[in-house]
């Protein structure tokens, strides 16, 4: 299991554009969240032991903030013909399974994923009202087999801070997770 952090996206960065379909066939942009007060973007999928640890988490932040003004989208960008368990038919079951609320979409060509310089799975970008990053890093301390218990403290605090137009402090730990699984000869300069 290769451990690999967030190359940490400069605060204040513009959220890339991106319109990628979801697993259930909708097309998804920025365009789908406009008008709320923040956007959660998270790079997700399905094989990777981090995801597995964390993903009952990210299904209940779903869930606590569906009527709140976040948008939120997952997408997953690893390379499908390597890592079968990764595209979308199993990214669809995996959303029906833990009873996602938010949009699920797949990254065939990798660029989305370029864009945003995600590196690992789980990677969590969050942007305030103006689309200008507020927040990257972890969900929390937790990480498979350091027994610390999964909450989502460090992520849940940056998203209750933007819905309450509040500052999040700069001081933010990287997220660590599987490498995201690029097409041979597709991984970004950043990434190496």
């Amino acid at each position: 299991m290769a451990r690999v952090a967030s190359t940490m996206l400069p605060l204040g960065t513009l959220a890339p554009d991106f319109q990628l379909p979801d697993v259930f066939g909708e097309t998804i942009s920025l365009a789908t969240m406009k008008g709320k007060q923040g956007l959660l973007v998270m790079f997700i999928c399905k094989h990777c032991p981090f995801v597995k640890h964390v993903e009952a988490q990210l299904a209940q932040i779903g869930k606590d903030y569906e009527d709140k003004n976040l948008g939120i989208v997952a997408i997953s960008a690893n390379d499908a013909s390597n890592y079968p368990d990764d595209a979308p038919d199993q990214l669809q079951a995996m959303a029906k399974e833990l009873g996602f609320t938010f949009p699920l979409c797949y990254d065939e060509t990798q660029e989305t994923a370029k864009a945003y310089t995600a590196a690992c799975t789980p990677d969590f970008f969050l942007f305030d009202g103006n689309r200008s990053l507020v927040y990257r890093g972890q969900l929390d301390d937790s990480r498979p087999g350091n027994d610390k218990p999964v909450t989502g403290q460090d992520l849940r605090n940056a998203i209750d801070a933007v819905l309450a137009g509040q500052p999040i402090s700069d001081i933010q730990k990287p997220s660590i997770g599987c490498n995201i699984k690029w097409k041979p000869g597709n991984a970004p300069a950043y990434f190496s």
